[in-house]
């Protein structure tokens, strides 16, 4: 009886087993690669004939193109011979699990790997790259204070000869895209030159053919948005509707999937990251104004931490581009004015993600419409401002500011060594750009050499005559990191000619700096330079309130004369008044920057 039992067991476990196995999210695998760019190439080709078109990663650098998921083996199975029967699928296809495959990268956001089956089969179906489609019409914004979602314009159907004329009033530029697209789609092989002849026509009655169209070999406004669509299929997923703002004044088309509007902020709409790309960002720029502030518009959008300073950036007339790249994200922003009204848009998109941004880019840059109207400057006034804002959005800050100051008529600056280690950048004053020429390791001392030769408004002179005890120095230095623009001046005494350790090289000085004095020049009542202050301590070791230290002058002079630079000294001198020596020591420091 135990046995007829246990057998019983061991049945119903291997068939409740099997049939949970059956029941597993299955893919059908196509093909694989070793190349990330041709699989992105059989995705596009495969999205043309069949639905459900995915992208992962099977590790070691290798890629693979599936169809699904489905809900169990067995659907995966009827559905793989089905497309194989009809020949739209490899006969060497196989069915998949979800352990087969690591990352999913397309569609793009997408993670199917980690959402039930049945979930995953009932997903949104409008993922396209916005054609028409009934979820347009549905999704109208009921605020009229907020961007409206517009369905797209129908496109007619033609005859051969509406199509003829059609095509005749395409543009040069549209021609060149006619012929790029089918090149793309394998049945051009010609030169773009925007000239539709014999080899265009031919690869136009070709596609017609593959895409089950009549081949005359002159394609209709819907054939050549259809093949704008296949073109584009690396657009999938990213929800593009058209929007149209009565607020801005614009009408664009946007990935919606990715991004939401969030508030106006003059002279910006935003629209912020909600979905699978973090990063995303759109602004739409809308303004009066003429071109002197256009040129403002530029400048200030430099400035600003969703436009990384490397990339190509140019003005023209009335109009500007600007790309700023970084290992993070690219931004690109463009503008223009016309009869008193600036207007244009910023995408910001993660970097390594070029085809599909520069693909996206095309897209709002061919929709962007200007409409009657522009941005109210007093729309957003309930905003909270900051000093670190700029209409809502961050202005690049470096990842720390200290002191530092001018020791040659070269620009050459003494700086503590905190204020250079791991930057990508390193600037003076936030506007001129600047090299470690050395270090003291032991002393936290850097000397830096700009990039472009300055001519710096003073410089200071080295003290040869050793200070009295009890004397009154002063330090200065950018105590609040450049957030007041100018640096300031702190005044307390010499306590001690020594450090604590004894060594020669330190100087103790009874004074309450700042974190930012860090690196400025300690200067006595003549104004001549005793020293550079040093950091008030580390993560382990912090000094008591009113007791600093500065690196003496004479460890400097050694420092500097080893790279060649003599700087200038004084002995003695006559006693100065406060707002003398306020103004003279101002002249020689300088804001040190550290950027990431």
């Amino acid at each position: 009886m135990t046995r007829i039992l246990l057998s019983f067991l061991i049945s119903f476990f291997l068939s409740t087993h099997f049939a949970a196995a059956q029941e597993r999210p299955s893919w059908i695998q196509l093909e694989s690669h070793p190349s990330l760019a041709v699989t992105q190439q059989a995705i596009r080709a495969y999205g043309t004939r069949v639905e459900d078109v995915n992208g992962f990663s099977l590790g070691a650098g290798w890629y693979a193109v599936a169809l699904g998921p489905y809900p169990s083996q067995n659907q995966a199975d009827r559905v793989m011979a089905d497309l194989q029967d009809r020949g739209l699928i490899p006969r060497d296809s196989y069915v998949a699990a979800n352990s087969d495959f690591q990352q999913q990268f397309w569609p793009v956001g997408a993670n199917f790997l980690d959402r039930p089956a049945l979930e995953m089969a009932q997903a949104d179906t409008d993922t396209g790259t916005g054609t028409d489609t009934a979820t347009d019409t549905g999704t109208q914004s009921a605020d009229p204070a907020r961007p409206e979602i517009v369905p797209d314009r129908q496109i007619p159907r033609e005859t051969v000869n509406e199509a003829r004329q059609s095509e005749a009033r395409l543009s040069r530029q549209q021609k060149l895209q006619l012929q790029d697209w089918l090149k793309s789609a394998g049945h051009y092989a010609g030169a773009l030159d925007a000239v539709i002849g014999p080899g265009t026509r031919a690869a136009m009655s070709s596609w017609q053919r593959a895409n089950d169209h009549e081949a005359t070999g002159v394609m209709t406004t819907r054939q050549r948005d259809q093949l704008r669509r296949q073109f584009n299929i690396v657009l999938e997923g990213l929800g593009l509707r058209r929007v149209r703002d009565a607020e801005t004044g614009i009408e664009i088309r946007l990935p919606l999937d990715v991004v939401g509007f969030d508030r106006y902020q003059p002279p910006f709409a935003h629209f912020t990251a909600k979905g699978p790309v973090p990063q995303a960002r759109v602004l739409l720029i809308s303004q009066p104004g003429d071109r002197t502030r256009m040129v403002a518009l530029y400048d200030i959008m430099q400035t600003l931490r969703i436009v990384p300073k490397d990339g190509p950036r140019e003005i023209d007339g009335n109009s500007f581009s600007l790309t700023g790249r970084n290992d993070r994200i690219v931004s690109h922003t463009e503008a223009s004015v016309e009869n008193g009204r600036i207007k244009g848009f910023t995408l910001v998109w993660p970097a390594g993600d070029e085809e599909r941004r520069t693909r996206l880019l095309d897209e709002m840059r061919a929709s962007f419409t200007r409409l009657d109207g522009v941005l109210d400057p007093a729309a957003g006034a309930a905003v909270q401002q900051s000093v670190d804002l700029v209409s809502g959005l961050e202005i690049r800050q470096p990842k720390l500011s200290r002191s530092g100051f001018y020791v040659d008529r070269s620009g050459t600056v003494v700086t503590t060594l905190e204020a250079v280690q791991g930057c990508e950048r390193i600037t003076l004053d936030e506007d001129y750009e600047a090299s470690v020429v050395t270090v003291d390791n032991a002393l936290g001392i850097a000397v830096l050499r700009p990039d472009d030769p300055l001519a710096p408004i003073a410089v200071a002179e080295f003290q040869q005559v050793p200070p009295q005890l009890q004397s009154d120095v002063a330090v200065s230095g950018y105590s609040y990191g450049g957030v007041l623009g100018a640096p300031t001046l702190t005044f307390g005494q010499l306590a001690a000619a020594r450090g604590l350790d004894g060594s020669d090289k330190l100087k103790r000085l009874a004074l309450n700096a700042l974190e930012g004095d860090a690196g400025g020049p300690v200067v006595d009542s003549h104004g001549a330079v005793l020293g550079m202050l040093l950091p008030a301590g580390d993560a382990t070791r912090k000094l008591p309130e009113g007791v600093s230290f500065a690196a003496d002058a004479q460890a400097l002079r050694a420092l500097l004369e080893g790279v060649g630079v003599v700087p200038a000294s004084v002995s003695g001198g006559e006693v100065i008044p406060p707002e003398t020596l306020s103004k003279r020591t101002s002249g020689m420091t300088v804001l040190v920057s550290c950027w990431e």
